[in-house]
């Protein structure tokens, strides 16, 4: 951390601007949710966990309050253009303290979902090239070769993500609808509704449904991220919000309901408790040809690539937005000349994974943590590295929106800016007590999300990675506000439009307007 006021050249200070319309960040959010992870391993896992039918009710119902949450973020994203999102949001909505405490919580969230989801990558990749070509790997291989991979596209033009995860996505899609179509033909007990009966979700296990469910929209409330990139930030981020909450609340949903009519109601929950994720492709290999079945897994392995990708590119900037505004080290502002991206960050987020992987490979390979989860040893880096980082993730995610719902409400307290009482209250207050509800319900259901039948210590310690660093972050903040009057007013506050529109943008086919060279930047305007 530093509380420099050193001035930074325009040039490092913005993204790569008017690159993304609604279609692209909608991509890149649904990227993050996984559409064939979360059905294939979120949806079985809770099945077999909860012994809940009523799964795709949930999903419905979960849907509807992220929706209602979305109304107060996406009028606010109308006057906050900030790649840091949520650090932007409760500083301008709760005080600037709080948003670099938040900050760092979001920073914690984001790599522990995007490094968990290593974890089941290099599992998944290793068991599939052992069961089809016989070649036995060692699960961190893979894993470092995709941080390589990551790392390449993140300091690319953010448009050339977009495109890789719109064909990724697209193939993912795909591949759910065979199976939803395929599960439907088959019912073996007929086209039940079982499972889309509201009185099979509403019994004992509702909450540990909800605090499954939730994890799978992760990533729905990234648009904001991408709005100093977006063609039409005041548009595009509510749009590509809403159009993620519904696309991804029906897909899950009717998908969930094919695992019900496919499988079976009276089977899916002992179906699911035996074969976890690889139910679906069972099922596709007793039920279509060996090809399809083969396709998918590989299309699975894309679909964790896909979501690896898009958490890398939220957590580089986040990394960019603090260090541009100095909250964090000012080379963490640094944009490459030519993609504009944040390149720094996008380093520094490979850095994070790279470490965090090899601790969990020291842990279990030589300090023999791996023999601890003896018969099913093999399952470790699913068991620790995923599940322990990506519940994790969530937990922490779900506790930043139920904030952000209260700093819309401090936002638009004293000027309402011309919206109506539901925009700027109503909705705001109602998303956040259902928010807190299922951050408290995480917390209760906390050692079953884990897979422990008792608490141990990662039951205490997960949770204080996300807690400790808001609290540092929260005082880290004030001590700005006491050393740095002048760099404590830009916090939350980003790079204003007009110094932004001075950055390299294409004039014409040919040429490029250039930034002002150092110490000609235009001032900063307190927003």
């Amino acid at each position: 951390m530093t509380s420099t006021t050193t001035s930074t050249p325009a040039s490092t200070r913005a993204l790569g601007h008017r690159r993304l319309g609604v279609p692209s960040v909608t991509l890149m959010i649904i990227a993050a949710s996984a559409p064939l992870t979360v059905v294939a391993g979120g949806v079985t896992t809770t099945f077999a966990v909860t012994g809940v039918i009523g799964v795709p009710v949930g999903f419905i119902v979960l849907a509807a309050a992220l929706a209602v949450f979305a109304v107060g973020y996406a009028a606010m994203s109308r006057y906050v253009t900030n790649a840091g999102a949520f650090y932007a949001y409760i500083a301008q909505g709760i005080g600037r303290p709080f948003g670099v405490g938040a900050s760092l919580v979001a920073l914690v969230a984001y790599n522990a979902m995007q490094v968990g989801i290593y974890g089941l990558f290099g599992f998944q990749m290793s068991m599939f090239l052992e069961a089809r070509f016989g070649i036995t790997t060692p699960w961190w291989l893979w894993i470092f070769a995709c941080i390589a991979v990551v790392g390449v596209l993140g300091v690319n033009r953010v448009d050339l993500s977009a495109k890789v995860l719109g064909v990724l996505v697209a193939l993912e899609f795909a591949a759910v609808l065979v199976f939803d179509l395929v599960a439907f033909a088959v019912a073996p007990e007929g086209v039940s509704t079982a499972g889309i009966e509201p009185a099979n979700l509403f019994v004992p296990g509702v909450g540990a449904v909800l605090s499954f469910g939730v994890a799978a929209f992760m990533g729905f409330e990234s648009a904001a991220i991408y709005g100093e990139e977006s063609k039409d930030p005041k548009r595009t981020v509510a749009r590509a919000t809403y159009a993620a909450v519904a696309i991804i609340g029906v897909f899950y949903a009717f998908s969930a309901w094919a695992f019900t009519v496919g499988i079976g109601p009276s089977q899916i929950v002992e179906a699911s408790a035996t074969y976890g994720p690889d139910l679906m492709f069972v099922f596709m290999g007793e039920h279509a040809p060996v090809i399809v079945s083969d396709l998918m897994q590989v299309l699975f392995l894309t679909s964790l690539f896909a979501a690896l990708q898009s958490f890398h590119n939220a957590v580089a900037r986040y990394l960019f937005s603090l260090g541009r505004e100095g909250v964090l080290h000012r080379s963490l502002g640094s944009v490459r000349a030519v993609s504009r991206a944040p390149w720094a960050g996008s380093v520094a987020q490979s850095a994070i994974a790279i470490v965090v992987t090899l601790g969990f490979v020291v842990a279990g390979e030589v300090m023999g943590l791996k023999a601890d989860f003896a018969p099913v040893e093999f399952l470790y880096p699913v068991l620790t590295m995923f599940t322990w980082l990506t519940n994790t993730g969530a937990m922490g995610l779900v506790l930043l929106m139920g904030i952000i719902a209260i700093a819309v409400i401090g936002f638009f307290r004293r000027d309402r800016r011309g919206l109506g009482a539901w925009q700027t209250l109503i909705a705001p207050a109602i998303s956040a007590v259902v928010l807190f509800t299922v951050f408290v319900l995480i917390l209760a259901n906390f050692n079953v999300l884990l897979g422990q039948t008792e608490t141990t210590a990662a039951t205490f310690v997960l949770p204080a990675l996300l807690i400790v660093p808001g609290v540092a972050g929260v005082v880290w903040g004030l001590v700005i506000r006491r050393r740095n009057p002048e760099l404590y007013a830009r916090v939350g506050h980003g790079i204003e439009e007009a110094e932004a529109a001075v950055v390299e943008v294409p004039a014409h086919r040919g040429s490029r307007r250039r930034a002002p060279p150092r110490g000609r930047e235009r001032p900063w305007r307190r927003a």
